[in-house]
């Protein structure tokens, strides 16, 4: 089941990250996202609406649009964890590593994304069974970090998130990196409204023209 959801981010690997109080705000940018290409999304954990506005957007995902992954983010704990994949979340990003969001993740075989920022968290995350590392935060760390662990870690893939800018250069620049996927999230959505939602769509069409496929 993890190697499915992998694949499934792998196939178009531009990310939206992304969280809003709001629900009809939420259902408006992911319909802007997902007609602009997008095929993965990943809500965050990050208010107190965010289970409620997730369920919400998932309704929404199999009524319009089938086909999309979606994921949860800024999970931290094992309950968060649970919570969220009984809500239905088809994969888990966290910040950070920790043992018990990845025994739970295991459990159904929900695919777990660990953030990392060093090689010992690197190496723990591959050790707890993650095949897919959020590099966080990306303009922190940068792709000359990336270059450098790939080859020390050959049978892990690796997610910037966090600074990556949402133009052709900067998709171009981590993904000859190394990189096998991106997590875009405020830099992505800046300027959107009620007017912008087609901007935000062109955006997203924009990036995955840029993916070196």
């Amino acid at each position: 089941m993890q190697a499915t959801q992998l694949q499934d981010i792998l196939h178009v690997p531009v990310i939206p990250v992304y969280y809003n109080d709001n629900p009809e705000t939420c259902a408006s940018i992911l319909r802007a996202c997902y007609s602009g290409g997008i095929r993965t999304f990943e809500f965050t954990n990050r208010g107190a609406a965010a289970a409620d506005n997730f369920r919400q957007l998932l309704q929404l995902r199999d009524q319009e649009m089938p086909d999309l992954k979606m994921g949860i983010g800024t999970i931290k704990t094992a309950a968060d964890a649970d919570q969220f994949i009984s809500i239905g979340a088809d994969f888990i990003v966290s910040p950070i590593v920790s043992r018990e969001v990845a025994a739970v993740a295991a459990q159904p075989g929900i695919l777990w994304i660990p953030g990392c920022m060093t090689p010992t968290e690197i190496a723990l995350a591959e050790d707890l069974g993650a095949n897919l590392v959020k590099l966080f935060p990306g303009d922190t760390l940068g792709t000359g970090f990336l270059k450098a662990i790939k080859p020390l870690f050959s049978g892990l893939k690796f997610m910037p998130t966090g600074g990556v800018e949402p133009n052709r250069e900067s998709i171009t620049t981590w993904f000859d990196a190394g990189a096998s996927a991106v997590g875009l999230g405020s830099k992505l959505f800046a300027g959107t409204n009620e007017a912008g939602f087609g901007q935000l769509s062109l955006r997203c069409e924009q990036l995955i023209k840029a993916l070196p496929l």
